[in-house]
């Protein structure tokens, strides 16, 4: 039987919330314990049963184009999925950064070709036009080193062979998306020194956050835990 899922808001109204940062910097398990937490659905990030993301490792400029198009696809409908339900969500990577972050890093870095590229866009315009932007986003940050960590220590071996300087590449265009995001509310989190997995006194204080980030009325630039 599908899990029961309640509404986070006093008034009743459903709540999208948003979890978006680099790879390592604890989106999922975050995603996981909110889900749990709140009583929210949790939508994941599809890797495990990505039929592209082991081929891309091997051979990027191959695969680079399909594998966007399928994080976009199952990005979309996730997302749709959370606007036509009557219940509150939490989402682990959103559609946005497909664009704005890993798109982007492929045509830079030479692994997609300008057809594709421009193709790619093309389509995200189109796609991210039917969609309403997220109740809240949460932006995680962590230094390169941080991550680095956390990619060798969770051991996926698609992931392995990322190199340091993508990865900082990565970063790099984060910070820019989320210095330049403005769809709606948000709230930057230093996750470097913070350890919500086993640590409920960090994971607590980082729900007080969301909870008073969404109830502020006003939008805000950036809110930060320590």
């Amino acid at each position: 039987m599908e899990k029961a899922y309640k509404l986070l808001s006093d008034s009743g109204s459903k709540l999208f919330v948003a979890i978006a940062g680099n790879i390592g910097c604890g989106k999922t398990t975050l995603t996981q314990k909110l889900g749990d937490r709140l009583g929210w659905k949790p939508i994941f990030e599809s890797v495990e049963d990505n039929p592209y993301l082991a081929d891309f490792y091997k051979d990027m400029e191959k695969y680079s184009f399909p594998l966007q198009v399928y994080f976009l696809t199952h990005r979309f409908n996730g997302h749709r999925e959370i606007e036509t339900s009557h219940f509150s969500s939490v989402q682990d990577r959103t559609i946005y950064e497909d664009a704005h972050i890993f798109a982007r890093a492929l045509y830079e870095s030479g692994k997609m070709s300008q057809r594709d590229y421009k193709n790619y866009i093309d389509l995200y315009g189109t796609m991210s036009d039917y969609l309403n932007p997220p109740s809240l986003m949460v932006f995680l940050r962590r230094s390169v080193d941080g991550l680095m960590n956390r990619i060798a220590q969770r051991g996926r071996s698609c992931e392995q062979s990322m190199s340091r300087e993508y990865i900082a590449q990565l970063n790099t265009y984060y910070d820019e998306w989320y210095a330049g995001y403005n769809l709606g509310k948000y709230v930057i989190i230093d996750t470097e020194d913070l350890d919500f997995l086993n640590n409920e006194d960090h994971f607590n204080g980082l729900v007080k956050v969301i909870y008073d980030s969404i109830d502020q009325k006003d939008f805000f630039l950036e809110n930060r835990i320590h």
